[in-house]
């Protein structure tokens, strides 16, 4: 779990000169396989500093840095480092709105209008087609992804429990599993919510980079439901592995949580209740990323395997380029690698 910010010998000696930079040779069957290729794509996408790790099992068996968290200060990237959520932020706010669905205050089906939001729409828009991004045209019929909507949900948070998102969000994820390195964006009010010090969390934090990772970028002031969320891939993973262990929800709940969302005409749709699911060969996958100003990130869970990848950036360039909005996991060339090694191929990974 060291911070290595280039490719390590041993994987360029494990898969040969050309192809430890060349991420097209096919699925990795080796851990340093699969480290070579995450490498060649950090160079191939100009991404200064980028961190991942792997959850089996209910502990996290693989985490590393690759490249630099702070290109100008050479502050190389480590499985610690704090990255922006970006929209992965709305897998803790779906949490968040589904407890309190369990305790009654707020359903599903409810009319968002109960809770102070207005839109203009042809039928009734409830908190389900905003969790599930159907809520535009004829709810419920198609899915258009759109994180100012869910941001709506915040209203939904405050309103049914009289707190706010990131309140409940400190006590009940971050603070419930000692997440050291998740607060609210550092930026925002929320982040006092936090009890941190605010420059040791910043002294953390990636720097962010625009897509050709040259320049230095300002990161968003923003925090909510939808994106603001700070964390590091060690925090991510351990949020991964509760979820495994049904923290948070009763098992039903989170049966409902996972389950796609069908459309009213009975198709099924890309995204539940605040992930996106698919099936790849028989095994089902569920996912989000992350894609904003100088930040992007993906979490794959495979809950029948207890398994999850967790990757983040300071550049947008992970999501930029993909159809990852539109429910597409594999036009991510790094979904692409790590369910090409760990889901549909063989690669093995530690034991401990």
């Amino acid at each position: 779990m060291t911070a290595v910010p280039g490719l390590s010998l041993l994987a360029i000696l494990l898969l040969g000169p050309t192809s430890a930079c060349d991420s097209t040779i096919g699925p990795a069957t080796s851990l340093p396989g699969f480290e070579a290729q995450l490498e060649s794509l950090r160079q191939k996408l100009h991404i200064p500093g980028m961190s991942a790790a792997i959850a089996k099992d209910g502990r996290v068996v693989w985490s590393r840095g690759f490249g630099f968290a702070d290109s100008e200060g050479q502050r190389a990237a480590s499985d610690t480092t704090s990255y922006h959520m970006a929209s992965l932020t709305k897998t803790m706010g779906s949490t968040i709105l589904m407890q309190l669905v369990e305790a009654g205050r707020v359903g599903l089906d409810d009319p968002v209008s109960r809770f102070g939001i207005q839109l203009a729409s042809p039928g009734v828009i409830t908190v389900r087609h905003l969790l599930t991004h159907t809520s535009e045209g004829t709810p419920g019929a198609q899915f258009r992804y759109n994180g100012d909507r869910f941001g709506l949900l915040d209203a939904v948070v405050s309103s049914a429990s009289g707190s706010s998102f990131g309140a409940l969000s400190v006590e009940q994820i971050i603070g419930r599993l000692e997440l050291r390195h998740t607060a609210p964006n550092p930026d925002a009010p929320a982040f006092a919510l936090s009890g941190l010090d605010a420059q040791a969390f910043r002294r953390n934090l990636a720097q962010g980079y625009n897509s050709d990772g040259k320049s230095r970028l300002a990161y968003p002031g923003y925090f909510g439901m939808a994106a603001g969320m700070v964390s590091s891939v060690l925090d991510l993973a351990r949020f991964s592995i509760a979820i495994d262990s049904g923290a948070f929800l009763r098992p039903e709940t989170w049966n409902q949580v996972f389950t796609p969302q069908v459309s009213v005409s009975g198709g099924t749709l890309p995204h539940a209740l605040g992930w996106f699911v698919r099936q790849e060969r028989g095994v089902t996958l569920q996912w989000h990323y992350g894609f904003w100003i100088g930040n992007s990130s993906l979490l794959i869970r495979v809950p029948s395997r207890k398994l999850t990848f967790v990757v983040m950036a300071n550049n947008d360039m992970l999501s930029r380029n993909t159809s990852l909005g539109e429910g597409n996991l594999l036009s991510s060339p790094l979904a692409k690698a790590f369910v090409g090694a760990f889901v549909t191929g063989t690669a093995p990974l530690p034991a401990k």
